[in-house]
């Protein structure tokens, strides 16, 4: 038994806390209003957000109940959020989860018993108890995650790996979760991840020179946290040729003004990857190319 870190996080059903976790799974972030002391030093490695259950109840009883998981491996720790963020935030226009980390979608595991024969242990079922209690604050614990690897189908023997590849995982997309749409007017416009803007006809963004030297730059930006992007099958097999020196550079946490008519972007953060060559076990397939039947 190998046991790991974990943020476990109850969802209220509430139109709007439902339209957040689908936004939190889109943005891969998620967020709590208040910064706790045990936050400033955690180092989880994978979070649960679960929903489906009302948690004010007594834990003999909690445990009789079934809910969903949706299972994450997070990629970027505790940091302070300083833009608003989530839908009710750009309403306000004010921050009000400051406390934010980046999270990847893994898989998600249905109906799952809170109790024998679950996939949680006692821990990790009542820390999802005590986080409703407390309205989604985040409850740390230490688990073995293989019993949620077995419930969700993913086909990893964390004991001796100790690593999930993506490209052994399904994964799960916003529009999985139910819950009302959020309206059409809010998705549109820069500084979210699917820009609308038409991009040359090149795997990159920027071409840099210095003497002979040539180096390719791949940029990706997001409102969200800096956990993964999507690539073209041209933007991964560009950056994998010997023939090319490629680099990516991602800015997370952009603040977008959704009261100018340019929806203006400011602020970020930046990683930038030199020599950048995603290697297989990062990549996850998300769309595929059909080839469609012969006609003569």
């Amino acid at each position: 038994m190998k046991r790991d870190s974990f943020v476990m996080v109850h969802i209220g059903q509430r139109p709007l806390s439902r339209r957040n976790l689908q936004f939190g799974i889109e943005t891969r972030s998620w967020g709590f209003p208040e910064w706790k002391p045990e936050y400033r030093s955690a180092r989880p490695r994978f979070a649960v957000l679960a929903t489906g259950v009302a948690p004010p109840v007594p834990l003999n009883v909690w445990l009789t109940q079934r809910i969903t998981l949706y299972l994450f491996e997070v990629r970027e720790g505790f940091h302070e959020g300083r833009a608003p963020h989530w839908p009710d935030e750009e309403a306000e226009n004010a921050v009000k989860y400051p406390v934010r980390f980046g999270i990847v979608p893994l898989a998600t595991v249905h109906d799952a018993p809170l109790g024998e024969p679950g996939p949680l242990p006692l821990a990790g079922s009542d820390a999802i108890r005590r986080s409703g209690i407390e309205r989604g604050i985040g409850k740390l614990c230490d688990l073995d995650p293989q019993s949620l690897f077995d419930a969700a189908g993913i086909q990893v023997d964390w004991a001796p790996q100790q690593k999930v590849p993506l490209n052994r995982t399904p994964g799960f997309t916003a529009e999985q979760v139910e819950a009302p749409k959020t309206p059409k007017s809010r998705r549109s416009g820069a500084g979210f991840i699917s820009d609308p803007k038409k991009r040359k006809a090149v795997p990159y963004n920027l071409r840099c020179t210095r003497g002979r030297e040539e180096r390719h730059v791949e940029v990706k930006g997001t409102t969200g946290a800096a956990t993964s992007v999507e690539l073209t099958i041209n933007e991964v097999e560009h950056a994998r040729s010997p023939q090319h020196t490629v680099d990516l550079y991602v800015v997370s946490d952009i603040s977008v003004d959704m009261r100018s008519p340019d929806y203006t972007a400011s602020g970020g953060r930046v990683a930038h990857l030199t020599d950048w060559s995603p290697a297989e076990e990062d990549l996850r397939p998300r769309r595929f190319e059909y080839r469609l039947p012969f006609v003569s």
